[in-house]
């Protein structure tokens, strides 16, 4: 029996942009396009008389903006929005909005824009619905294999960057782990906040825990964490001990197990701070077959963990903290 299609439907009022858009995703065998709507207010009708799997909206439109149509839907209908725009100053408020992911329009009509545009869009859909592997939420590993993990660490301006991380970060990607140098107490506090504000999961880890898909776990202000692998799936533990690079919690702590339980399944992101903590870890991580991503001088508020680690050959690609999310994404 054939597998079904995901049903989308497809919002914009620019006729060459919806067809653009409609063709291209058509193309693959897994989308159909149940219909096309030229502003939200007609695309409200048509979600509620045909339940589309996925929505893919423009950002300026006319009655309603694309930002607005995400606020009215979310409550309502439990339908992935993915909003596409040529626009990409727009993207942090259609996420906080209620986009599962956002989607720059090419910005022109060349054949390589256009085929990179489409094939984002396609992989978002496909994601947003959980049948893009590796991310697909029914697919366990294989026997012997491992699903992904992110692992970040960050200190001074840390709370800040690990935020505008998240909140560009769909529910679907693999379970992240951080370590933020951070009393005890407000590494409670931090981990509710982020909860409430970004579209993942987030808490304050204990021993035990799981690391899930879509699911953030944040080392307690005075605990050490470190993940070991308990099959294809990964658990923390959290534990009292001694300073490690000056630090407890120690990003090295995590990137260190990390390196050795997950390997090239991981990816470490080493973000602004001071001190040298995290560096080797995330060299091991490297060396282990994973990918890591360090935040660039610009954008870090102290440019000093991600130095390190760029020093030592740990950062195999540097971002700005915008940047960064959307360098995540392209490793997942």
């Amino acid at each position: 029996m054939a597998e079904k299609k995901i049903r989308v439907l497809v919002v914009d009022d620019s006729a060459v942009s919806r067809q653009l858009i409609v063709n291209g995703i058509s193309a693959d065998p897994m989308i159909e396009v149940a219909a096309v709507a030229a502003d939200p207010l007609e695309a409200q009708e048509k979600t509620l008389s045909l339940r589309p799997d996925v929505i893919t909206c423009d950002v300026f439109m006319p009655k309603m903006s694309g930002i607005e149509f995400a606020r009215w839907l979310k409550p309502r209908y439990s339908v992935p929005l993915i909003m596409v725009s040529a626009f990409g100053n727009t993207a942090p408020e259609a996420l906080e909005a209620g986009a599962v992911d956002y989607v720059a329009k090419p910005s022109g009509l060349s054949p390589k824009g256009t085929e990179h545009f489409i094939s984002h869009l396609i992989a978002s859909i496909k994601t947003a619905t959980g049948k893009n592997h590796p991310l697909a939420e029914h697919a366990a590993p294989a026997e012997g294999e491992a699903e992904q993990i992110i692992a970040i660490g960050a200190s001074t301006g840390g709370t800040d960057a690990i935020y505008n991380v998240l909140r560009l970060l769909p529910p679907t990607v693999p379970g992240i782990v951080i370590v933020q140098h951070i009393p005890p107490m407000f590494s409670r506090m931090f981990a509710e906040r982020l909860d409430q504000q970004t579209s993942l999961r987030v808490k304050e880890a204990a021993s035990g825990d799981y690391v899930e898909r879509g699911k953030v776990l944040i080392a307690p202000g005075d605990r050490h964490m470190r993940v070991k692998r308990v099959g294809g799936r990964y658990k923390v533990e959290c534990y009292q001990g001694d300073k490690v690079s000056g630090h407890c919690p120690s990003v090295d702590v995590l990137f260190d197990s990390v390196a050795k339980e997950a390997g090239k399944n991981a990816i470490g992101v080493i973000l602004t701070g001071m001190g040298r903590d995290g560096a080797k870890g995330l060299l091991s991580l490297r060396k282990a077959g994973g990918r890591t991503i360090g935040q660039d001088a610009a954008s870090s508020v102290v440019y000093g963990m991600p130095k390190a680690a760029f020093d030592i050959g740990a950062v195999e690609m540097q971002a700005s903290l915008e940047n960064i999310p959307q360098a995540l994404l392209k490793l997942i």
